[in-house]
């Protein structure tokens, strides 16, 4: 949707929905893909999938991280799309190996364990990494960079949201308009 399409990613508890928010607020186009692009599919084909449900199911929350995709036909349409000047996709991905190619450039929110514990730790237990054994996979995640893609920008996503956003900012030319200051 923009002339110049970018993707913050980062793993869950990184504040990637913050960002996206703050974005929003300053007046750019925000695609959060967690809430209107991803559901649960198989990374290769696209094919949505439920997520496996009942006794015996041994570890739903990697199960549930691990199919957690986007549609890659939307995407590329979004992105086709230049009625913005510069559109923010913000979320994550198991299949952005299909499309992250057509991103001007890709930043990646980093932030500590011991931030990210803490950010785990407030959130409501209906929301991903709120429950104890999404926070493990979520901390594994993070120890190991898995999830993360590999050619993407380093954000220190432990500083306030205001400056992580003007960081991004910066980072994609756009200087002047919408800065915290």
């Amino acid at each position: 949707m923009g002339i110049r399409n970018y993707l913050i990613e980062g793993v869950s508890g990184s504040g990637k929905t913050s960002v996206a928010e703050e974005l929003q607020r300053r007046g750019y186009h925000v695609i959060h893909g967690d809430r209107v692009l991803a559901y649960h599919g198989d990374p290769q084909t696209g094919a949505r999938l439920e997520p496996p449900r009942g006794p015996g199911v041994a570890d739903s929350a990697a199960w549930v991280n691990a199919h957690w995709i986007w549609p890659v036909d939307t995407v590329r349409s979004l992105v086709a799309d230049q009625g913005e000047a510069i559109t923010f996709f913000c979320g994550a991905s198991r299949n952005s190996r299909h499309f992250i190619d057509l991103f001007d450039a890709v930043f990646v929110l980093e932030i500590d364990a011991q931030t990210l514990t803490r950010r785990l730790v407030g959130r409501p237990e209906d929301e991903f990494g709120g429950l104890p054994a999404e926070r493990a996979l979520v901390m594994r995640l993070h120890a190991t960079k898995e999830n993360i893609p590999e050619r993407g920008t380093a954000i220190d996503a432990t500083a306030p949201l205001a400056r992580v956003v003007d960081d991004i900012l910066a980072r994609s030319g756009e200087t002047g308009r919408g800065s915290s200051s």
